[in-house]
């Protein structure tokens, strides 16, 4: 883990630990073996990669150990487009903290380039730094329902696909003439029977 930010303190503290609560060591722990064997089933015979081994113990430390780095993410971020990232960047990981950020934020435009939304990615501090390991587990199972959706290994429940509804010019200018419930209607509505203030008496 990082340690070249200063402790926080106050409404930042709280705050982290707020975020620190969300985290779900089981989600990580899935993630991490889906990533694991998403990488391993794409070697092919002729591949010169080697599969990854790394611990799919889902504790915040050993989830922000494993992919601190990038290479394993850099990896991943291959399975979904080959040579999209090349592979010099990451065969020997890197150990320069910029060359490592460069491999997550390399991932992470991947990850919106396949699919997952801005709400669901993460910021390479969030990794990097672990300043929000959860963002990062929510962007790891975006990317997993996505591959799902492609025919690849994935996991996660499947995502809805769009079912658009096609309308005639005829049934749309029949639906103008309709009063929604949630509208109100006068429909029977009279004056009747209605009386305002008091009447006045004409004597004789």
């Amino acid at each position: 883990m990082s340690t070249t930010r200063a402790s926080k303190s106050g409404f930042s503290r709280e705050m982290q630990q707020k975020l620190s609560a969300k985290y779900d060591p089981d989600l990580a722990e899935q993630c991490l073996v889906w990533v694991r064997d998403v990488i391993n089933s794409s070697l092919g015979p002729t591949t010169t990669e080697v599969p990854v081994h790394f611990s799919t113990t889902g504790s915040a430390r050993n989830f922000s150990q494993v992919l601190h780095d990038g290479s394993v993410l850099a990896k991943l971020a291959n399975c979904f487009a080959a040579g999209s990232i090349p592979s010099s960047r990451y065969k020997n990981p890197p150990k320069l903290a910029f060359k490592q950020m460069e491999l997550i934020e390399m991932f992470i435009k991947k990850a919106k380039e396949l699919g997952v939304p801005d709400h669901e990615a993460f910021q390479t501090v969030d990794l990097y730094e672990d300043q929000n390991l959860h963002q990062v587990v929510i962007c790891l199972q975006s990317l997993g329902r996505k591959a799902k959706s492609r025919g690849m290994l994935g996991f996660g429940p499947k995502e809805a696909e769009a079912n658009p509804r096609m309308f005639t010019e005829e049934q749309l200018k029949a639906g103008d003439n309709i009063i929604g419930l949630q509208m109100g209607t006068n429909k029977g509505a009279s004056q009747a029977g209605m009386n305002f203030g008091k009447q006045r008496m004409i004597l004789d």
